[in-house]
């Protein structure tokens, strides 16, 4: 039961967040783009683009499945909880490290900002580091969580190329140059293959987590 009220705190938190993130950006809210906000339906495609929204969608969609089953486990499930996680840590990390100096909000912007980038993730690795489940990563799931955040990147360059619009300046070669871009997504991915092996290492060497108490 502990860990189903767990689980299922994470899953309110992160569908409370997107959810507050969405109506914003419905609004016309900047919580995560400070420039002047353009029709709706390209708020919408923008909004999908980030990949702190996608993040968090990982976690609600993980998190609610173990709220009903703490013990899930198929081999599809098992690449959406380890992306989910670690796309989560590297959220959080990204935003404390590179755009957190950037932002200067109040209100719902603030909450929203502060749910998405700092609440979620740690509700989630504290989530996955005591109670799993576990073990649940191999190789392959490794392999298949990593193509896409690689993916994500790949388009949003392609996408930023012919549009203009990038989702973070650290992408953004018109800010520092392309070799600072070259810089900023080879330092990304690399932080995801730590991260990765980190929580292959730690998934074989915590002690194995039924996920119920």
């Amino acid at each position: 039961m502990t860990a189903r009220r767990f689980h299922a705190l994470t899953a309110t938190v992160a569908i409370v967040a997107v959810v507050l993130q969405l109506v914003l950006v419905i609004r016309g809210g900047q919580v995560l783009d400070e420039v002047e906000p353009p029709a709706l339906g390209l708020r919408l495609a923008r909004f999908v683009a980030y990949f702190t929204v996608q993040s968090n969608v990982l976690v609600a969609i993980a998190s609610v499945t173990l709220a009903l089953d703490p013990t899930r486990d198929t081999r599809t499930w098992r690449v959406l909880r380890l992306a989910g996680v670690v796309g989560i840590t590297v959220t959080g990390l990204v935003h404390f490290l590179l755009l957190r100096p950037l932002l200067d909000l109040d209100g719902a912007d603030w909450a929203a900002d502060k749910l998405l980038h700092i609440v979620v993730p740690v509700l989630a690795l504290a989530g996955w580091v005591a109670f799993g489940p576990r073990p649940r990563i191999t190789h392959r799931e490794v392999g298949w969580a990593l193509a896409w955040p690689v993916a994500w990147l790949g388009v949003t360059l392609s996408v930023g190329a012919l549009s203009g619009w990038y989702p973070y300046p650290f992408l953004d070669h018109r800010e520092d140059g392309a070799a600072a871009v070259v810089v900023a997504s080879v330092g990304v991915t690399l932080l995801f293959l730590v991260l990765f092996a980190v929580a292959a290492g730690l998934d074989r060497r915590l002690a194995p987590r039924p996920g119920a108490d």
